[in-house]
This record gives C-alpha cells, structure tokens and sequence, in this order.
C-alpha cells in the first residue's frame, strides 16, 4: 500500500516536503496616503486600514520595516481634484511628497507608485472625459507625466492601473527620455471590471462619478483576453505583470503565470480582505487559517509577489 500520510506524520515532516513556500519577503502593502496633517482615519469597509497623511506615516513603515515585508504601494488622495487629475503629475502633490518621505527614512524598502487618474479627477474615472466617453489617447499623455513625476520623486517601480490601451509603451518611452531607464513597470495587465473593489473606492475616493468602468477595464467573463493585455503590455516594456483581482481569478493567475517568463503579481484586493475580516469579526471564521490559506492559493497558483492588505499580519503569522 501507498501511504501517503507518512509524509505528514509531524510539523517537521510536513515542512520538509512542502511544495509552496511564503516568504513576507514576496508581500507588498498598500498604503493610502491623504493631503492634510495628523490625519489617520479609519476607514469602515476596511477593518485595521487607514488613510495616513504623511507626517502620520512613521508607525505604519516601521512595522512594514520591521515585518521583514519588501515594499509598499501608495494611493494619494488629492484635497483638491478636477477634470483631468493634475494632481496625478503635481511634483508636490500628496503621493509625491509620500515618495520622497518613505525613501528619505526607509530608503532599502521599494515604493511602488499606482499610475491612475481616478483619485485625482473630480468625476472619478481612470482617463479624460468627452460627452460621458473616457477617451483614450488623450489620456496617454496624463499618464506618462505622472509616471515621470513619481519616478522623480523617487518611486522605485512605476505601477499603471488604469488600462487604457498602449500606456505601457508610452510610459516607458517618457520614463527614458527622462533618465529613468532602470525604472521598472508594473503593469495592471488583467485587471477586470469586478465588484470587488467597492471598499477600495471608499479608502481612495475614486468611485467614477457616473457609469462605470466596464469600457476599458477587463470583462469578468474572459481569460483569452488577460492573455492578450499581458503579451501586449510585455511588448510595450512592461517588466511585471498583474492580474487583479486574485481569489476569484486564480484560473486567470494560473494561465499568466505558465504563459510568462517575468514576475508575475496578483492583487489581493479590498473586498476580498473586507469579507475575510467582516466574517472574523462574527467569529464565524479562523482569521489567521483563512488568510493563510488564501496567500498558499495565490502563490500556488503562480504569484510572485502577493499585494494585500493582510500583509502585516501574514508576516507576523509567518514569524510564529
């Protein structure tokens, strides 16, 4: 007889031939950084996370630091917004000035800096509006000038979240042009139009102020299309990839992860984090068993590097 559970007769034994392995090493956290002073609010869908202005950034980087946890990637939260996110490329705006903070006092942890104009735009969507169309070209030049400007403020990977067809390429090029060659991308590459993000736009103030975001964010119903971002955004000069979400996604996470040779990141996002702790918090769930199980699930599935906001205490429970 084959018997399996002779290799799962202890701790020891079970660790020894362990197939996937989780390091805090492989995590980053999210962070939401306010324009103001002394702020650092709670924010209710997202039980444990806050919006930091940046004189309130000290405690929450030290136990990134601390946790052994590789880096960070910042939202800004503008006091101000318009139409077309100026914000986003301010050399003084809020995520810029978090940026040059973190990297004067942390300057070994990474900040990754997301790419986007919905935080910063007074109707909340990702690109310029026309007659209630998100219009793509228009956008491209927004982009390319907040990537500059972030990776000038010192931003170690440039992240663009907001998939408007061929900003890679067009953020790469002015990332060059502006000597910022060894500036990685991070590209959103699958990132769907999902219902998970509803806590998120909450923490960030960036729900789009009409419609939605179905016209340039991916249908929840394909997985040949994430191939197609992914091939697309690697020509353009992508050097990672994301699928966004993660859990309900994993088939999705699979098929990049075997299709590619660079890293690949899968986003563990707000609601799929809400929901982990809402049910904790009735006690109807182990909370360290579930979010253990849930980072083994995305790094099983191909993930290497994990975005969640569990970190802090995925790395704390790694430690045990």
């Amino acid at each position: 007889m084959k018997r399996m559970r002779r290799l799962r007769v202890s701790e020891a034994m079970r660790k020894l031939v362990r197939e996937t392995r989780l390091e805090a090493s492989e995590l980053i956290y999210p962070i939401f950084v306010i324009e103001g002073k002394k702020i650092k609010n709670p924010i209710p869908s997202m039980p444990g996370i806050y919006q930091f202005s940046v004189d309130e950034l000290d405690g929450e980087l030290e136990r990134v630091h601390r946790a052994g946890i590789s880096g960070v990637l910042l939202f800004g939260i503008p006091e101000h917004k318009d139409a077309l996110g100026s914000g986003a490329y301010d050399d003084q705006g809020v995520t810029q000035q978090a940026i040059r903070y973190i990297k004067g006092k942390y300057p070994d942890l990474l900040v990754i800096a997301d790419v986007c104009l919905c935080e910063y735009t007074d109707h909340g969507h990702c690109g310029v509006v026309r007659d209630g169309k998100i219009i793509n070209d228009e956008t491209l030049p927004l982009l390319a000038k907040s990537a500059v400007s972030l990776a000038r403020a010192g931003a170690d990977i440039i992240a663009p979240s907001d998939m408007m067809d061929g900003r890679v390429a067009v953020i790469r090029e002015a990332l060059d042009q502006q000597g910022f060659t060894e500036v990685p991308i991070l590209a959103y590459s699958a990132k769907y139009a999902s219902g998970y993000y509803s806590p998120f736009r909450d923490a960030a103030h960036s729900a789009p102020g009409f419609g939605d975001r179905k016209t340039y964010q991916m249908d929840p119903a394909n997985v040949r299309e994430a191939i197609l971002e992914v091939e697309e955004d690697l020509m353009e000069g992508a050097d990672m990839v994301m699928v966004k979400p993660a859990l309900a996604y994993l088939d999705v996470l699979k098929t990049v992860a075997d299709l590619v040779d660079c890293p690949v990141a899968a986003y563990n996002v707000s609601a799929e984090y809400s929901m982990v702790k809402a049910a904790a918090l009735n006690g109807w769930i182990d909370e360290k068993k579930i979010v253990m199980e849930n980072m083994l699930g995305i790094k099983r599935a191909g993930a290497r590097i994990i975005i969640t906001y569990h970190a802090l205490d995925v790395a704390d429970w790694l430690k045990e």
